[in-house]
């Protein structure tokens, strides 16, 4: 009788302790998800890995677009030629003459933007100067040039940059030497053609250039071009196209 009421006492004191132990395993267990909650997970995990992959892809991107941004401008010199097309005023009381050019220009680079232009060039073209006893209606006429300024890319791309150029310097021009001694007056007795001699030149440019290979491209510079012969200002518009050859990496 004793053991049975020992079993008993035993049993009605651990029935409490082991509810409350089942009662704290039960609470510390973590929550099972629900179906509907393994779904909802999925398509998010899914949608944070797709981003991953996108943001290594444009990474890649923007590197490879850098790397190929240094290949082309990183250079120390460019050397360029090629020809001018300028409409000039070769007389105070003559209409406007297509000059055509040649032209070259050096330029030293100090960083992938920033560079120092040498240019030199050479104008040629024969302006309509009217009847007179000369005879000479059309003479020939050319202009030489000297110049050098800054130089700023301000759009790089891998395939072409744009760029800004401002440059001034020495202009000679030759404007009687095909008059047959008349001088600038052709036999009029008035100046027709602006007298021989020497004047400033500047250059204003937006330079557009197109990569061939990162050593070589094709140059496009509209410009306005100013010079002072006979003490007056020749405002002129105009272009150079020609070839760019790149070198001296840095």
């Amino acid at each position: 009788m004793y053991p049975f009421r020992r079993l008993a006492l035993l049993l009605a004191l651990g029935l409490p302790a082991m509810h409350a132990v089942l009662a704290q395993s039960s609470s510390s267990a973590p929550p099972t998800a629900t179906p509907d909650q393994v779904q909802a997970q999925q398509p998010a995990a899914g949608a944070q890995q797709q981003l991953s992959v996108q943001a290594r892809i444009r990474a890649r991107r923007a590197q490879r677009r850098a790397a190929a941004i240094h290949d082309a401008y990183a250079h120390r010199y460019d050397a360029y030629a090629g020809l001018g097309y300028l409409r000039f005023t070769p007389g105070a009381s003559l209409q406007r003459v297509t000059l055509y050019a040649w032209n070259t220009d050096f330029t030293r680079y100090y960083n992938e933007r920033l560079g120092v232009t040498l240019d030199g060039r050479g104008y040629y073209g024969t302006p309509f100067v009217g009847l007179n006893p000369s005879g000479i209606t059309k003479p020939a006429i050319s202009a030489y040039t000297a110049m050098a300024g800054p130089t700023y890319r301000f759009y790089l791309q891998p395939k072409y940059a744009i760029s800004g150029r401002i440059m001034a310097g020495y202009a000679k021009g030759n404007f009687t030497g095909d008059t047959n001694g008349f001088g600038n007056q052709l036999g009029t007795g008035k100046p027709v053609l602006y007298p021989d001699g020497s004047s400033y030149a500047g250059s204003v440019s937006i330079v557009g250039e197109y990569n061939v290979t990162p050593n070589i491209a094709l140059r496009l510079a509209p410009e306005y071009f100013a010079t002072g012969f006979g003490s007056t200002t020749q405002n002129s518009l105009g272009f150079t196209a020609g070839f760019v050859y790149r070198f001296g990496k840095q």
